[in-house]
């Protein structure tokens, strides 16, 4: 996207000309980007197998008398819940925008996703601090009964990972939800495992041993989540786009004198946002090539950078001298 491809700001193909000839039936906005209802289904699916195996595991905690077994409920429980926020954030941010909310309510999803990183770091300390304890005192456990539970959730959390890898997970609520189920999933393997070092060997500090590495699983699922949900809180640049380069590119169209107050940041986990002030040529501007610019400009950060919400404020040479700079 040289400016050896046109020389003067209404250089422009065909293709150009036909687009700004329907420039004004262009629609920049933000639909189109969200998560769709079958990825709503697909939380739905996996919140009633969790749910259903929570009941069981409370009804098998109750029958043989297993205070470990209960305490793993509660922490199906906070899957559940997790999934429930994931399902509820869907649903706010599927809302059209209004003239409160101009973006519509996309941020809950980061919000949810940015929560289910809190809830995976607390339950990895707390399961932390409970395994160190039982290696130091490792206390009877019910292999048998380990080895069952554990088998039943290893299928019940494979079945929910498995519809969930089918949800679009580049929306990081959606992801944040599959993060928890897999790390029940390793943890469950852990276990069964553990139970049957326990059932086979007598070996009762399997069990907190197998804890300390899913532990680690769900810190690193935490951190990951943490990071990428505080780098769109934060309106960080996203991760592929690189503005020294979009900058570069910009400047090399025709007409385009300079490029200041460049932005980019995240809007949701799927749509990126750029604006920018773009100094024109006074030439550009006298021959009416201001549409056709902010054409191009639109089509080189979707084509080059997969940034389709651009915002443009198109300036004169003249002006460049009367910006107050807050940004370069």
């Amino acid at each position: 996207m040289g400016a050896s491809e046109d020389v003067g700001c209404s250089g422009f193909g065909t293709r150009d000309r036909q687009r700004t000839d329907d420039h004004a039936g262009h629609h920049h906005g933000v639909e189109g980007l969200v998560t769709t209802d079958a990825d709503r289904t697909y939380l739905g699916v996996a919140f009633g197998l969790i749910v259903t195996f929570m009941v069981f595991e409370v009804v098998a905690a109750v029958a043989s008398h297993s205070l470990a077994l209960l305490a793993d409920a509660g922490h199906m429980l906070t899957d559940a819940s997790a999934l429930g926020a994931a399902i509820w954030a869907l649903t706010l941010a599927a809302r059209p925008a209004s003239a409160v909310w101009t973006f519509g309510l996309r941020r809950a999803e980061i919000l949810a996703a940015a929560a289910n990183g809190v809830t995976l770091a607390v339950m990895a300390a707390l399961v932390a601090y409970d395994a160190v304890g039982r290696l130091a005192h490792p206390p009877h456990v019910e292999g048998t009964m380990l080895v069952i539970v554990a088998t039943v959730g290893v299928a019940v959390n494979l079945a929910a990972t498995l519809v969930l890898a089918r949800a679009n997970r580049q929306s990081l609520n959606v992801e944040g939800a599959f993060r928890h189920v897999v790390t029940d999933l390793y943890g469950f393997v852990a276990t069964a495992v553990a139970g049957v070092a326990v059932v086979g060997f007598g070996l009762r500090r399997a069990d907190p041993v197998a804890s300390l590495v899913v532990v680690a699983l769900m810190a690193r699922a935490a951190w990951q989540l943490l990071s990428s949900s505080g780098r769109i809180l934060l309106q960080g640049t996203p991760d592929h786009v690189d503005l020294a380069t979009v900058r570069r590119h910009m400047v090399e169209l025709p007409g385009v004198v300079a490029v200041h107050e460049l932005h980019a940041w995240t809007l949701s986990s799927q749509l990126p946002v750029l604006t920018a002030h773009v100094v024109v040529s006074d030439d550009c501007i006298a021959d009416g090539g201001s549409a056709k610019l902010l054409d191009r400009l639109q089509d080189c950060l979707a084509g080059h950078f997969d940034v389709a919400h651009s915002t443009f404020q198109l300036e004169p040479e003249g002006h460049l001298e009367h910006e107050r700079h807050g940004h370069s």
